[in-house]
């Protein structure tokens, strides 16, 4: 698919995310072991919320800002979208199974790639265009969620109790991707999540060609 992977380092000073972010052509937010702490979208903690890691956050905050501010391309995975969503002044579901008792099973245990759950797609969205069908077998997860849709956001794909599966920015200038499930789970063998990481390395290629050009043209 092309792309070499840079990683990220969890410190939260601005200094060291803006030096470093470009030379960057996209950025892949990944999924967590721990929560977004619910101080940041205005809410009390929910007695089911799990643990949560005050310096993961602020890195993907100060990340997601420069992100937007530069168009970088951006494929956020699970925790990777709930922190996206909050980012853009939305809210979550803290713990599903107690919030929502008539929810279908969103933590699927092992086999972590085995597809558990369809979700409709956004006819028209990008994700409707990559699975080049109105819906998609995923696997899942997460016992967080999309309660409130943030800022500049549409909520593309959705399982059979409603709750938000994906969201992709609003605004055409820009390639900004949430999804709730783990692409990066059986990918080999999964065509669906082979046109999603191809999509994203094209954005990123197209992003780092019009830098290039922007740079050449400044320097000329």
């Amino acid at each position: 698919m092309g792309g070499a992977p840079i990683h990220i380092s969890l410190i939260p000073q601005p200094e060291y995310i803006e030096s470093i972010v470009d030379g960057f052509d996209g950025v892949l937010l990944p999924g967590s072991d721990s929560d977004v702490d619910p101080v940041r979208y205005g809410r009390e903690p929910h007695h089911a919320l799990g643990c949560v890691h005050p310096a993961k956050d602020e890195t993907d905050l100060l990340m997601l800002e420069q992100l937007e501010r530069r168009r970088i391309p951006l494929l956020a995975i699970c925790f990777g979208m709930q922190i996206l969503n909050v980012h853009r002044g939305g809210t979550l579901v803290q713990d599903i199974p107690s919030q929502m008792p008539e929810a279908i099973k969103h933590d699927q245990g092992s086999p972590r790639d085995r597809p558990s759950h369809r979700v409709r797609l956004l006819e028209g969205s990008m994700l409707a265009t990559l699975a080049n069908k109105g819906e998609a077998l995923v696997n899942s997860h997460h016992h967080q969620a999309i309660e409130t849709v943030g800022s500049e956001l549409v909520a593309t794909a959705w399982t059979a109790d409603g709750l938000v599966e994906a969201l992709e920015d609003s605004r055409r200038d820009r390639f900004v991707v949430g999804v709730q499930w783990h692409p990066e789970y059986g990918w080999r063998n999964d065509q669906f999540s082979q046109a999603l990481f191809t999509r994203f390395v094209t954005e990123e290629q197209q992003h780092g060609k019009k830098t290039n050009e922007r740079t050449v043209s400044a320097s000329t």
